[in-house]
């Protein structure tokens, strides 16, 4: 019986220890047809020449400077010949059958994309920051996951472990259709980095694709590889592009609405990081805001005449997690969610 090819497109920059740590891994999974692209984004460290001699079964695509994650990916795809193209950061360990379960998850032909459970790579009783199992977006864009919210990660006890829709997947370990990706415009390049995956997902959902979450697949994730935690590029790059994907998406009379909230809960979180003494993250705050605001000008958000796709969380994550002491996913109220959005919670 046939499969499809899989292309696992994956994108460095000055990542050559990280390849040579992860990439085996990567290169040993147990499926019959897979094609490996190495994106490199111009590194300066040796990447493609070590790449050359240690792993020429590998596809390379040589970037003449570094697009980033958005653009690196999105250059990358033509040198790929799957119908199916996984996105795959250099600093993620993969064990054998990691692939198989994904693909079998869009044998449903409503499923655009898909995404393994995230576990950290240091610790793999624990979900991992960057997707966990499976993303969602509250009313005023902040995403947050099945095991995370903000900086309070879940040990992953079997309690996300139900394949199941859901709003977006992440960019560490994504599988999409190819045609899927292709019409939806790849990622957004003026993002260049964080938000890029939700914003592609959403697009997708407006076209009328799912996104799932397949824990039977899981990947470990090292993390902090492109931007650590605390670093405040990490922080204004969150901040923007957030505030530009719900002018993109969202209709205009609710994108008004979430802005105006979201102008409110920037300000407090600038002046939370001043007072705080962080105020490189505050300045970083207000940069993001500032450049959203010039970038939004230019927006054009869907036609009037397209079914609206709106985050599945009605509430605030915000005021949820800092000001009602609601840390898990499973202490989010079921009357939040949109009906038919909320993810299966753990059993209590």
């Amino acid at each position: 019986m046939s499969v499809p090819r899989v292309s696992v497109v994956i994108v460095t920059w000055n990542g050559r220890l990280l390849l040579e740590r992860f990439l085996p891994s990567v290169l040993a999974t147990d499926y019959p047809d897979l094609e490996v692209v190495v994106a490199d984004n111009a590194s300066e460290d040796g990447t493609a020449e070590w790449l050359a001699e240690a792993h020429p079964e590998v596809v390379m695509a040589r970037h003449a400077e570094n697009l980033l994650f958005a653009g690196g990916n999105n250059a990358a795809v033509p040198y790929a010949t799957g119908d199916l193209v996984c996105f795959l950061n250099n600093d993620v360990e993969v064990p054998p059958g990691w692939l198989t379960p994904l693909v079998a998850a869009l044998d449903d032909p409503g499923v655009v994309a898909v995404q393994p459970k995230l576990l950290q790579h240091g610790d793999r009783t624990q979900f991992e920051y960057a997707g966990a199992s499976g993303g969602v977006l509250d009313a005023f864009g902040y995403p947050f996951t099945r095991g995370r919210l903000f900086d309070t990660l879940e040990p992953d006890t079997g309690q996300y472990d139900d394949a199941c829709d859901v709003f977006w997947a992440t960019g560490a370990a994504l599988l999409v259709r190819r045609d899927a990706f292709e019409t939806a415009g790849g990622f957004d390049e003026a993002f260049g980095m964080h938000m890029e995956e939700i914003d592609l997902c959403w697009r997708m959902q407006r076209a009328g694709g799912r996104i799932r979450v397949e824990p039977a697949s899981e990947v470990y994730h090292l993390g902090g590889a492109s931007l650590p935690q605390g670093d405040p590029r990490k922080m204004f790059f969150n901040v923007r592009n957030s505030l530009v994907m719900l002018a993109k998406n969202l209709p205009p009379r609710e994108a008004r609405r979430a802005l105006r909230g979201r102008r409110v809960l920037d300000a407090v979180a600038a002046a939370r990081s001043w007072i705080g003494g962080d105020r490189a993250e505050a300045d970083a705050i207000r940069r993001a805001v500032r450049e959203a605001r010039e970038r939004i000008r230019s927006v054009d958000g869907p036609p009037e005449a397209e079914r609206p796709v709106l985050p599945p969380y009605r509430g605030s994550v915000v005021l949820d997690y800092f000001l009602r002491g609601r840390r898990r996913f499973s202490d989010l109220p079921a009357s939040a969610f949109r009906p038919g959005w909320r993810p299966t919670p753990p059993a209590t």
